[in-house]
C-alpha cells in the first residue's frame, strides 16, 4: 500500500514538473513577436540599481521625439560574403533590405533617462533574448558611414507584399521594433548600406562586431522585437534621500572617531568589571 502511494506521488510530481515546463515554453513562445513599447532604464555602476527608467510606446515616440527616416528611403544591412573579400568595400554583395523605415534615434531614447557618458555602454534587448551592446561613440557621435542607430516602428508598403509593413503588428510590421543603422553614405548604386566594411571602420572593437561562422555580417546587428534600452553607467547608486551613497574607501572612514569610541567602550567595560569586584570583596 505504501509503495503504491509512493508511486502515485512520484507520478504526480513528474506530471507537475512536465506541466510547469510546458507552461514556461508556452510563455516564452507567446512572448515573441512585434513590440509596441520599449522600457528605457539607466543602471548604476553596480549593474543592478536602477537610477531612472521609463516606458514609452511607438505612438509616443513618433509624436514627441525626432523621427529618423522618411518612409521613402530604403536602408540596407549586409549578410556574410563567402567569396572574395569578406569585407566587400563596394557594399554590393548579399545586401539585406530593411525597407523604407521610420524610427527613433537610440540617443534620444537614452536622453529620457539622463543620457550616456563617454566610456559607458547601452544594451538593446529583445523579447526573445537577443541583445546588442553599443559604445557611447556609436550612439552619440556616429559617422556618416554608420548613421544614427534607429529603433524602427514603421515600414512603408512594398509592392507585391501583402503584409509585413505599416506600424508594429504580427500581420503588419512584424519585425518591429527593429534596429536599423541608417547610413548616410551610399554605395555605387545609390543605396544606403551599412555594410561589413563600414562595421570594420565604425565599430573597430571586435566586441561590438557581428560574425556568422567567421564571416562579418552587419545583418546580425539589425535585431528585431526590441523591448528594452538599458544604459550601464559609471554612476554610483543613489542613497534613499537621492544623494550618492557615501564612499566606503578607507580614506573616508573617520578612524580617529572610531578609535575613541572603541577606547571609551573598553574603559566603561573595565570600570564596570572592577566595580563589581569591589562590591563582591565587601
Amino acid at each position: 500500500m505504501v509503495k503504491a502511494m509512493t508511486r502515485v506521488r512520484v507520478c504526480l510530481l513528474v506530471a507537475g514538473i512536465a506541466l510547469l515546463a510546458t507552461t514556461i515554453c508556452v510563455q516564452e513562445v507567446g512572448a515573441t513577436g512585434a513590440t509596441t513599447s520599449v522600457r528605457v532604464a539607466k543602471y548604476a555602476d553596480d549593474g543592478e540599481t536602477v537610477l531612472l527608467e521609463t516606458t514609452v510606446s511607438y505612438e509616443w515616440m513618433e509624436a514627441n521625439l525626432p523621427v529618423q527616416g522618411d518612409g521613402v528611403t530604403l536602408y540596407y544591412h549586409q549578410g556574410p560574403v563567402f567569396e572574395g573579400d569578406m569585407w566587400d568595400p563596394d557594399e554590393t554583395v548579399n545586401l539585406k533590405d530593411k525597407g523604407a523605415v521610420k524610427g527613433t534615434d537610440i540617443k534620444d531614447l537614452c536622453e529620457l533617462v539622463g543620457g550616456m557618458s563617454p566610456g559607458e555602454e547601452v544594451m538593446l534587448r529583445a523579447v526573445d533574448g537577443y541583445h546588442l551592446e553599443l559604445a557611447y561613440v556609436n550612439v552619440y557621435e556616429p559617422s556618416d558611414r554608420q548613421g544614427p542607430v534607429a529603433l524602427c516602428w514603421y515600414k512603408a508598403e512594398e509592392p507585391g507584399k501583402g503584409y509585413g509593413w505599416g506600424y508594429p503588428g504580427n500581420d503588419a510590421y512584424n519585425n518591429a521594433m527593429q534596429i536599423v543603422f541608417m547610413a548616410k553614405t551610399t554605395n555605387r548604386d545609390g543605396k544606403h548600406v551599412f555594410g561589413n566594411s563600414d562595421m570594420l571602420v565604425c565599430l573597430p572593437d571586435e566586441e561590438y562586431q557581428h560574425f556568422y561562422e567567421g564571416y562579418p555580417s552587419t545583418n546580425g546587428l539589425s535585431g528585431k522585437w526590441i523591448s528594452e534600452v538599458l544604459i550601464y553607467s559609471g554612476e554610483p547608486p543613489a542613497a534613499p534621500d537621492g544623494s550618492p551613497e557615501p564612499s566606503t574607501d578607507s580614506a573616508s572612514v573617520p578612524w580617529v572617531v572610531v578609535g575613541l569610541g572603541v577606547a571609551g567602550i573598553v574603559l566603561l567595560g573595565s570600570g564596570g568589571y572592577f566595580l563589581m569586584r569591589m562590591r563582591a570583596a565587601k
